[in-house]
């Protein structure tokens, strides 16, 4: 080995000891920022999650991150999803959800289930003869793309009360809080996205106020059903699957107005979805999404975003191959967090490829990682 590369052998990795704080959230305390998202893995049977699904979900917490979110689960409403590889949280599929929630605990980490509703996103998996109707805002799953039908005001209580059921049994499963899906361009973020909502009654309009009232609304309703001390986390983004460049809120006073609304109806938590971490939301800042998020909010605040790879989610699902970006990234993720910009930090893919990628990132052992290869979800 030359000098310079013994050097380099020595040099160490980025100081992540701000990341390795706990934090604490209400009652619920946190080991350290690290948080695995939740990855549709379809490791389900009729809804429930399988031994595997346990097991990926306890090697992660083995592996250091502290809070562990599901993969994206129907709430208990006929109309939440199509597609039978999704999970369901109903009274039928809690039993199994618990046993996840107990091997995420006996791992040392924290667990929540995220509650989900498709909107009008054709999923896949709904034959003619099924029933199945699928409901959104205005039956639209893009200006372009219509599917399904608007929900009438009756559909509308129903699924509000289906997101209460699936709370009430994340909170019987023993699980540490709830992750209300209001991102990507299904059920809720449709309601948040001008495109896709053209309602004339208090649920649309053009202020933010209407088309962020049923998320709200769906908020408060699982604040009042599960108590003061259940952990609430709302993931939110501003781009969609079927357009990346999508924007519920064009300024930052147009989001700081979204943050307020859902911050007052109950959420405790902010997950704040963009496809890289680093990218500026406006002209004028380096602030990502989460940044501006955290600015207008005391609420802690997620950060996501192709943490340790150099490409995003979608570009894996199109067939690109990701690459390790190595330590220049997660200086910029730690110069972040330092500023003030965000309290967590999600790692999906990364984790995906290593189950224990945060103990090596804290032990200062980058390069023993394993790269996350797309292989790694083939199922997709």
């Amino acid at each position: 080995m030359t000098q310079i590369n013994e050097a380099r052998a020595q040099a160490p990795g980025p100081d992540v000891a701000p990341l390795l704080q706990p934090l604490e959230i209400g009652r619920l305390r946190l080991r350290n920022r690290f948080v695995l998202p939740g990855m549709q893995r379809a490791w389900t049977v009729d809804g429930a999650p399988t031994e595997r699904m346990r097991e990926y979900y306890r090697q992660r917490a083995l592996g250091g991150t502290a809070l562990v979110i599901t993969e994206a689960c129907a709430v208990d409403h006929p109309s939440a999803t199509s597609n039978s590889l999704f999970g369901w949280l109903t009274a039928r599929t809690a039993g199994a959800w618990a046993s996840c929630v107990d091997a995420v605990h006996s791992a040392g980490g924290a667990m929540f289930l995220q509650l989900w509703h498709q909107g009008a996103v054709d999923t896949g998996g709904a034959d003619e003869g099924s029933g199945f109707v699928a409901l959104s805002p205005s039956g639209l799953a893009h200006p372009d793309k219509p599917f399904g039908r608007a929900a009438s005001a009756a559909d509308l209580a129903a699924i509000r009360q289906a997101f209460v059921r699936s709370a009430v049994y994340a909170r019987e499963t023993g699980a540490d809080g709830v992750e209300i899906h209001a991102c990507h361009g299904y059920l809720l973020d449709q309601f948040l996205w001008p495109a896709t909502n053209r309602r004339t009654d208090r649920y649309g309009g053009a202020a933010m106020s209407g088309r962020a009232a049923f998320p709200a609304e769906v908020i408060a309703a699982v604040r009042e059903a599960t108590g003061p001390d259940f952990t609430i986390s709302v993931r939110i983004s501003q781009w969609k699957e079927l357009d990346y460049e999508a924007k519920i809120a064009t300024t930052a006073s147009e989001l700081g107005q979204l943050v307020s609304i859902l911050r007052s109806a109950g959420a405790d938590l902010f997950h704040v979805s963009t496809r890289r971490f680093w990218t500026p939301e406006w002209d004028g800042s380096d602030l990502g999404l989460a940044g501006w998020v955290k600015s207008f909010t005391d609420a802690p605040v997620i950060a996501v975003g192709s943490v340790g790879l150099d490409v995003d989610v979608m570009a894996t699902l199109e067939g690109e191959e990701a690459r390790p970006t190595g330590d220049s990234r997660i200086e910029d993720l730690i110069r972040r967090f330092r500023r003030g910009d965000f309290d967590l930090v999600s790692v999906g893919r990364s984790q995906i490829g290593d189950p224990d990628w945060v103990a090596k990132v804290r032990d200062d052992r980058i390069g023993d990682i394993r790269p996350f290869r797309r292989a790694d979800i083939a199922f997709l």
